[in-house]
């Protein structure tokens, strides 16, 4: 639980209390109060809270000592950029980012989002029965959260069980954003390293410089396809082996499949596998509504350029009991999430805390007048 505690050094710092909350200080407005740590991750704690001035429950994440790796202070300052733009009730609002003490020193990072029950990866593991209709609908609120995206020309490139949020009542909404592009980058290097290994799709395994949004689609079939067995359909031990395992179950590619792959290296080495005939859906998921295994067919293909495509994917047979095409509107306008890899720790710092300000436009405007 949270527990009360003095400030550090005994000097209360205005609008600001202090918890300690596994074995971790939070340092946060008096406006929310702690009620228990929710979660860890390689980010941060992150614990439930109470919001007194609107009676509404959230979570705070609290990102201990963001500078001291530059990686992850830049994918926190991606994922600020991001979602102050993104509105869109299947990807998770970021309500608030609290206002540091100090400008030019501040360390500790506080995001307040809205607040979840639990994750995909947790209800997957559970033993909760998972019926036709439940798959359907938590697969329709990702393809919908991701039509968003990607009509803002965001790549999620992370998609993973453990990054879709669900409430008691099913509603799922796609949160992490740090490893989130835009595709419409001109030249940009689009670094291949992304997507927990199970979900990365072949191009990303083959090191293939040039990718699309189909490779989020790659991600969401292998989510589809967890939410049907209950255990990952590729559980890779590592790179190599991820790809002997996609051509076990999909099965040995033709020369035509294979020209997407720039990279001699790669396509010399998928050609060494030894054949495979693959392995049905329908043998691996006997229970599955044969609808749901032809979509699975079509989001699982090898060749980027053959697999379906979220909009497809939403018109769809298996998701025409849900599905509204004149419900799903674009996001507004394309995001800019260019953002200069080279950037030192001061500039980081300095545009973070302009990205801060846009939550407090108090301070903001006392800050322009300093």
């Amino acid at each position: 639980m949270a527990t009360y505690v003095d400030p550090p050094n005994g000097v209360q710092s205005q609008g600001k209390h202090y918890y300690s909350m596994w074995q971790a200080l939070f340092e946060i407005d008096t406006k929310y109060v702690p009620i228990k740590p929710i979660g860890r991750g390689a980010y941060g704690i992150v614990c439930s809270s109470l919001n007194r001035e609107t009676n509404e429950k959230v979570a705070i994440k609290k990102i201990n000592n963001v500078f001291e790796n530059r990686v992850d202070a830049l994918r926190t300052l991606r994922e600020l950029k991001l979602l102050r733009h993104l509105k869109h009730e299947n990807v998770i609002a970021l309500k608030d980012v609290m206002m540091p003490i100090h400008k030019n020193s501040f360390k500790d990072v506080y995001l307040v989002y809205e607040l979840m029950d639990t994750d995909l990866h947790q209800i997957v593991k559970s033993s909760q029965e998972l019926s036709n209709d439940h798959c359907q609908y938590f697969l329709f609120q990702l393809l919908r959260g991701l039509k968003y995206l990607h009509s803002a020309s965001i790549l999620h490139r992370d998609l993973k069980p453990g990054n879709l949020l669900v409430n008691a009542n099913c509603d799922l909404k796609i949160c992490d954003f740090g490893l989130a592009r835009t595709s419409s980058g001109k030249g940009q290097f689009m670094t291949e390293y992304v997507v927990t290994r199970w979900y990365r799709a072949p191009e990303l395994l083959l090191c293939c410089d040039n990718y699309n949004t189909s490779i989020d689609v790659w991600s969401v079939g292998c989510i589809f396809a967890e939410l049907l067995g209950r255990k990952p359909i590729f559980p890779g031990t590592e790179c190599l082996n991820q790809l002997k395992l996609i051509v076990n179950v999909l099965g040995s590619q033709s020369e035509a499949n294979l020209e997407f792959i720039d990279n001699p290296k790669a396509r010399k080495y998928i050609k060494t596998l030894p054949f495979s005939h693959g392995t049905p859906f329908t043998r691996l998921y006997p229970k599955a509504n044969p609808l749901a295994i032809d979509l699975l067919q079509k989001m699982l293909v090898f060749d980027p350029s053959k697999r379906i495509s979220v909009t497809e994917a939403l018109q769809h047979p298996y998701m025409s009991p849900l599905y509204d095409p004149n419900s799903n509107p674009p996001a507004q306008v394309p995001i800019d999430l260019d953002i200069d890899e080279e950037l030192g720790e001061e500039m980081i710092r300095e545009t973070m805390w302009e990205e801060i300000l846009q939550y407090h436009p108090e301070a903001a405007s006392a800050d322009g007048q300093a």
